[in-house]
């Protein structure tokens, strides 16, 4: 009985999206196939114990879905006489799923989908993020920083709107590929970022997410290969994917300046560099590269003790150029920090203006560690306080504190 229920909930996680994906292509709403897929799993959980999960679970999903949307689809049409164009293409759905076993993956028509330029653009990145790899509305809210109530309303509205203009779930033409392929690339990097942040065990799902922004971002490359940005991405991730088991020692947060090179993923960062060679060599530079080039200059100077101190500030600066964003402004000034260039990064932060800073973890935390390198140390404990109120990752608030204490002991 349990083994079936969990075998139910392993399913739901690695099979949702595609399944999502296919069953929401075929019947042009996204809502319907949720609620199709929804009960299909509460069945699942209903059934499975009692008569054994079936050989291929997946499989049986998908058939239990189907039925449900048809199901569905038909009583609505016996309440609303005016809308035989969903029973139509509820059928029309119905014999295009049977036609193919086993589905393909079509989560990239999905989000494709999801960026369309009908879709509100704030609203685009979340919607990928519940739809493809379904995190509930209150996860989402949080890294948007909005109500839960929000957030589900909006996700609400832009579902309509995807049925209402029948956006099509497909890999858009060549013209209107680049505005829709950033919108892609931004939410599967979102994806990672919240596996990232999850990754020490603080909430369920942190490698599955990781793995799921991995494998979608590499298909982009397989489908794609000529979209610079792609590979950029792909670079970026594997780099910060490589060093993951070195991040986190008994449960204590690990700077990469001292991080145990032997626990890296050398194959992985092989990996990472040949994806950015693919991007370079398409001459189509972006952001995704330029960090994706930060985090190859680090690697290279841990591992065959290179001094790339100088190349960090460049590529920082370069990445200003293209993205001004207050993450890259932050990274600049530690990168001249680490170039004994202190005061040069303490203007680079106080330029930053306070609005967008404060609740901003990671730039108080690099303003203590500056502040405390030009020997103000009040300042610099106040910046830490700053920094250990935000953190939302206990070992990196343990780190903090740990380093507010070492200074306390210089004073």
């Amino acid at each position: 009985m349990e083994d079936a229920r969990a075998i139910a909930e392993e399913t739901a996680r690695a099979s949702y999206g595609r399944l999502l994906a296919w069953i929401s292509s075929r019947s042009g709403d996204v809502a319907a196939a949720e609620d199709a897929l929804a009960e299909a799993f509460r069945a699942a959980l209903e059934k499975w114990p009692e008569t054994g999960a079936p050989d291929s679970p997946e499989a049986w999903l998908f058939t239990a879905a189907r039925r449900k949307l048809i199901d569905n689809a038909r009583r609505h049409r016996t309440q609303v006489e005016k809308q035989p164009a969903l029973m139509l293409a509820a059928e029309a759905a119905e014999a295009a799923m049977a036609e193919e076993k086993p589905f393909p993956d079509e989560r990239l028509k999905l989000l494709f989908a999801c960026a369309h330029p009908a879709i509100e653009t704030s609203i685009r990145t979340p919607l990928m993020l519940q739809v493809v790899l379904g995190l509930d509305a209150k996860r989402i809210a949080s890294a948007f920083l909005v109500s839960p109530s929000a957030m589900s309303g909006r996700l609400v509205r832009a579902k309509r709107k995807i049925k209402a203009a029948g956006i099509p779930f497909e890999i858009p033409d060549t013209d209107n590929l680049s505005i829709r392929l950033s919108a892609v690339l931004e939410a599967i990097y979102a994806v990672y970022s919240c596996g990232w942040d999850n990754a020490d065990g603080s909430e369920a799902g942190g490698a599955e997410l990781t793995h799921e922004a991995l494998y979608l971002a590499r298909l982009i490359t397989e489908l794609l290969p000529v979209e610079s940005e792609g590979w950029g991405l792909l670079s970026l991730m594997m780099h910060a994917q490589a060093r993951s088991k070195a991040r986190r020692i008994d449960g204590a947060y690990v700077p990469l300046a001292d991080q145990n090179t032997a626990l890296w993923d050398h194959h992985m960062i092989a990996g990472a560099e040949a994806a950015l060679a693919s991007a370079w060599h398409l001459r189509k530079p972006g952001p995704y590269q330029i960090e994706a080039a930060i985090q190859s200059a680090h690697a290279a100077s841990r591992i065959y003790q290179r001094d790339t101190r100088q190349d960090i500030i460049v590529l920082y600066e370069k990445l200003i150029e293209e993205t001004p964003t207050v993450g890259a402004h932050v990274g600049y000034a530690a990168a001249l920090s680490a170039a004994n260039r202190n005061a040069d990064g303490l203007g680079v932060l106080d330029r930053i203006k306070l609005a967008r800073i404060s609740d901003y973890q990671a730039y108080w935390a690099v303003r203590a560690h500056i502040l405390a390198g030009l020997g103000d140390l009040n300042a610099a404990e106040e910046a830490y306080h700053q920094a250990i109120g935000l953190a939302q990752d206990s070992a990196a608030e343990a780190f903090l504190v740990g380093k507010l204490r070492s200074l306390r002991r210089k004073k």
